[in-house]
C-alpha cells in the first residue's frame, strides 16, 4: 500500500492559481463541476499543493475532508500515494471523490481490492447541448419554448445585459432579495455557503473570468446566470437566479445565456448545469430540459477505514 506518512503542504486556492490549474485541468479524464476553478476558488475551504506533475487537492467543508481526484499529466499513481499518506499523517479518513469511470478504474488497478466505492446520482453533472438550449426547437421542448413566448408575451421590453460593473450593484440587489424572500418563507433553509460563494463570485468576475448576464425587464432585474469554462468546450454554469415575481424568467435566463455563450465561444458545444443535489424539483427541472449526457462521479474510501465515512 503506502508506507510514508507525509503531511503535504497545502495551501488555499488563490485567483493567481488559475492558470496553472486550468492548465493541468486538461488532462483526458472527464470532469465534473467541481473541478472547475471557479467552484474550487468560490465554495468551503480548498486548498492545493503541486505534486509529481499533478494538482492535488485537499477540500474541506460541511465539517468533511475530502481530496478530490488529482489533476494534471504527470505520476498519477505518486500522487495517489501522496495523498494517501497525507490523509494517514493527519489521522482522517482517506475519501477520494470527483471519479470519473477511469479514474476508478485507475485505482483499482493501482489498489487492488483496497478501496471502497460509493455513487451518488444526486451528484452527478448535466450536460447539454448549448444549440439545444439556445434554440428550444421540436417536441421535446415544446413546452419550453411555450413557457418562454409567455414570458416574451409578458415583458415585451425585456432586454439581457452582460453584468458588468455598471449593473453589478443591481444584481447583487437582486440576489439579496432572492435570498431574503427564501429564507422568510424557510427561517431554517441554508444558504449560508452559497450566499458567501456567490458574494466571491461578484467580488472576483474578471479573475475568475466569469461570465455573466442578467435580464432587465419593466426597469429592474429580474434574472440573472454566472458561469465560467470548464474544459475546451464546456462551460459550467455556477449560478442562476430569477425573481418569484416574474413566470418564466427561469426558462428565458437559461435561453438567453446559452445565446450569449454560444456566440461569445463558437467552441462551446455544451453546458453543464451541476448537480441536482438529490433534490426531487431540482431534479425534475434539470431532466426537463434533456441532458445530452450525466458526468456520472463517485468517491471511495479505504476499506481499512471502515464505514461509509
Amino acid at each position: 500500500m503506502v508506507d510514508i506518512k507525509e503531511i503535504v503542504d497545502f495551501k488555499r486556492v488563490a485567483v493567481g492559481d488559475r492558470e496553472l490549474y486550468e492548465e493541468l485541468l486538461q488532462d483526458g479524464f472527464d470532469r465534473g463541476c467541481e473541478f472547475s476553478f471557479a467552484n474550487l476558488f468560490l465554495w468551503g475551504r480548498q486548498s492545493i499543493a503541486y505534486r509529481h506533475g499533478q494538482m492535488l487537492i485537499f477540500s474541506q467543508f460541511n465539517q468533511r475532508s475530502v481530496y478530490p481526484f488529482p489533476v494534471g499529466r504527470g505520476d498519477k499513481r505518486a500522487a495517489l500515494d501522496a495523498i494517501i499518506g497525507d490523509s494517514f499523517a493527519r489521522g482522517i479518513p482517506c475519501r477520494i471523490t470527483g471519479l470519473c469511470a477511469e479514474a476508478r478504474e485507475l485505482i483499482e488497478e493501482y489498489y487492488p481490492d483496497r478501496f471502497i466505492f460509493h455513487c451518488d446520482p444526486g451528484s452527478f453533472d448535466y450536460v447539454y447541448e448549448i444549440d439545444k438550449l439556445a434554440e428550444l426547437s421540436g417536441r421535446k421542448y415544446h413546452g419550453k419554448k411555450n413557457h418562454l413566448n409567455r414570458f416574451l408575451e409578458a415583458y415585451p421590453d425585456y432586454k439581457s445585459e452582460v453584468i458588468d460593473g455598471g449593473n453589478l450593484a443591481e444584481v447583487r440587489a437582486m440576489a439579496d432579495a432572492w435570498y431574503k424572500e427564501r429564507l422568510a418563507a424557510d427561517p431554517n433553509a441554508d444558504f449560508a455557503m452559497e450566499m458567501a460563494a456567490l458574494e466571491r463570485a461578484f467580488s472576483h468576475l474578471g479573475e475568475l473570468a466569469l461570465d455573466g448576464l442578467c435580464i432587465r425587464a419593466g426597469g429592474r432585474i429580474i434574472a440573472f446566470t454566472l458561469g465560467s469554462r470548464l474544459s475546451p468546450d464546456t462551460l459550467d454554469v455556477h449560478f442562476e437566479k430569477a425573481a418569484a415575481d416574474a413566470p418564466g424568467a427561469y426558462p428565458a435566463i437559461n435561453y438567453e445565456f446559452a445565446r450569449y455563450i454560444r456566440e461569445k465561444y463558437p467552441e462551446i458545444r455544451y453546458l453543464d448545469r451541476e448537480e441536482d443535489m438529490g433534490i426531487e424539483g431540482l431534479r425534475r427541472a434539470k431532466k426537463s430540459y434533456h441532458p445530452y449526457r450525466m458526468v456520472e462521479k463517485c468517491w471511495a474510501h479505504l476499506k481499512e477505514e471502515g464505514g461509509d465515512y
